[in-house]
C-alpha cells in the first residue's frame, strides 16, 4: 500500500510540473503564411512573414489594398495577436486575434479599429 501511494504521489508531480512547462511553450509560427481574410464586402489574400522570437512576434502584411505593412505581436502558447503598424495616413488599427490550430495552420477574427470586424484563415507556405 505504501508502494502504491509513492507511486501515485510521484506520478502526480511529474503531472503537475511537467504539464505546465509544456503547455506555455508558444507555437512555432516563423515563416511565410498565406492568410485569406473574409469582411463584408470580399475577401482579401495578403501574405504574412511572421518572425518569432519566443513569445515575441514580429514581420510584415502584405496586400494589394495596404500595401506593405510591418506588424508586432505576440504567441502565448497557441493563441496569437498581433497589429499592423500604422500608415501614418489615420488608417485605423488592424489587429488579427486567433489561434494556431497546428504547425501550419491559424484562423480567427480581425478587429479593425472601429470600422468592423473580419474573420482569417492562414495556411503556411512550404
Amino acid at each position: 500500500m505504501t508502494r502504491l501511494r509513492f507511486l501515485l504521489t510521484c506520478a502526480a508531480a511529474l503531472i503537475l510540473f511537467v504539464s505546465p512547462a509544456a503547455a506555455q511553450q508558444p507555437a512555432n509560427v516563423t515563416g511565410t503564411w498565406a492568410f485569406s481574410v473574409t469582411t463584408a464586402n470580399g475577401t482579401g489574400t495578403p501574405t504574412v512573414v511572421l518572425k518569432q522570437d519566443g513569445e515575441k512576434l514580429t514581420g510584415t502584411y502584405e496586400s494589394p489594398r495596404l500595401g506593405v505593412r510591418e506588424l508586432e505581436g505576440t504567441v502565448k502558447g497557441n493563441d496569437i495577436r498581433f497589429a499592423l503598424k500604422g500608415a501614418g495616413d489615420g488608417a485605423p488599427t488592424l489587429t488579427f486575434i486567433g489561434v494556431v490550430v497546428d504547425k501550419d495552420h491559424m484562423n480567427g477574427e480581425l478587429d479593425m479599429g472601429g470600422m468592423g470586424s473580419a474573420t482569417f484563415t492562414g495556411q503556411r507556405k512550404p
